[in-house]
C-alpha cells in the first residue's frame, strides 16, 4: 500500500537523481480578463495520464528521462509579490542543487519570479518567449506586477537585447514601439527562430525559455484566459521547442491554461503534449 502521490506522467524520478525539477505556482490573481489559470498545474497532471510517456516526434520516453515533480507551491493569493518571491525561493533552491527548474502556471506573472532567481546565477542571461500578447506594459490598471507587465519587468532586469519575442499579435501601441526600440520582436509567427538560435548556440548563452500558451491559435487551444485569434498550429509549436531546445536552457515555464473555460478537456490535453515535448527536448 502506497499514498496517491499524483505526478505529471512519468515523472517519478527521485530528486536527487533527477535533472529536470518541475514545480507549480497556481497563481492567478492579476489576470485581466477570464481567471482559471490558477488550476493549470493540477489539471495538468491529473489529465496527463491521457498520455503515453512515449513521443513518437522525438523518439524519446519519459520513463528514460530525470524528471522529479516537487508538486504546488501553496501561494498567496492577496499578493502578487508574496508569491513572486516563493516562486523565486523554490527556483534558487532547484539551481543550488545543479538542476533546471520548469514551471507550471499559472497566470504569466510567475515567469518573473523564476526568471528573478535564474538571472542572479546568469547574469548574461536571454529570455526566448513564445506568447500572443507582448506582456511590454509598464503598467496594467497602475498595476506594476501583472500578467500584462511580465516581459517588461524581465527586461527591468535583463535590459535590452536579450528578450526574443515570437507569435506576438496583440498589445498597445506603445508596447511595440517598446519593442522596436528594446525587445528583438518577431510578431505572429516563429519566422527568425531560427537564426535567434544559431546565434545563442554559437555563443552559449544561458536562456529561459517561456512558453505562454495562448500562442497558440485559439481553435486548437480555447482554454486560455486571454485568447486570441491569428495563432500558430500545434504541430509549429513542437517544432519550435525543438529548436529552442539545441540553445542552452536553465530554466522554462509552461503557463495560462485555464481549464475549466474548455470543458472538452481539449486545451488541457494540449498543454499536457506540450509538456511532455518540452520535458523530452530539454533532457539531452
Amino acid at each position: 500500500m502506497t499514498p496517491n502521490i499524483e505526478t505529471f506522467i512519468g515523472c517519478e524520478s527521485s530528486y536527487e537523481e533527477a535533472k529536470i525539477v518541475l514545480f507549480g505556482a497556481p497563481f492567478d490573481s492579476t489576470t485581466s480578463f477570464r481567471p482559471g489559470a490558477r488550476f493549470g498545474s493540477a489539471a495538468m497532471r491529473h489529465e496527463s495520464f491521457g498520455l503515453e510517456t512515449y513521443s513518437p516526434y522525438q523518439d524519446k520516453d519519459l520513463t528514460d528521462c530525470a524528471v522529479f515533480d516537487s508538486g504546488d507551491l501553496e501561494l498567496c493569493f492577496g499578493s502578487a509579490e508574496a508569491a513572486l518571491a516563493d516562486i523565486e525561493a523554490r527556483a534558487e533552491e532547484i539551481l543550488a542543487d545543479g538542476k533546471l527548474p520548469l514551471l507550471m502556471g499559472g497566470e504569466h506573472l510567475v515567469t518573473l519570479g523564476s526568471v528573478r532567481a535564474v538571472c542572479k546565477r546568469y547574469p548574461d542571461l536571454h529570455v526566448i518567449h513564445f506568447d500572443a500578447h507582448a506582456d511590454l506594459r509598464d503598467d496594467y490598471l497602475g498595476a506594476r506586477l501583472s500578467h500584462a507587465c511580465v516581459i517588461r519587468r524581465c527586461h527591468d532586469l535583463l535590459g535590452d537585447g536579450r528578450i526574443h519575442q515570437f507569435c506576438i499579435r496583440s498589445g498597445e501601441r506603445e508596447e511595440f514601439r517598446f519593442a522596436k526600440a528594446h525587445t528583438d520582436l518577431h510578431p505572429f509567427s516563429f519566422e527568425g527562430l531560427e537564426q535567434v538560435v544559431r546565434e545563442l548556440e554559437k555563443s552559449q548563452a544561458p536562456v529561459y525559455f517561456t512558453i505562454d500558451l495562448d500562442c497558440l491559435d485559439p481553435a486548437a487551444f480555447p482554454g486560455t484566459g486571454t485568447p486570441e485569434a491569428g495563432g500558430v498550429t500545434f504541430p509549429q509549436l513542437l517544432e519550435a521547442i525543438r529548436l529552442v531546445s539545441r540553445t542552452r536552457v536553465v530554466a522554462a515555464d509552461v503557463n495560462e491554461l485555464a481549464p475549466m473555460l474548455d470543458p472538452s478537456g481539449v486545451s488541457t490535453a494540449a498543454a499536457c503534449k506540450v509538456l511532455r515535448e518540452l520535458l523530452l527536448a530539454l533532457s539531452k
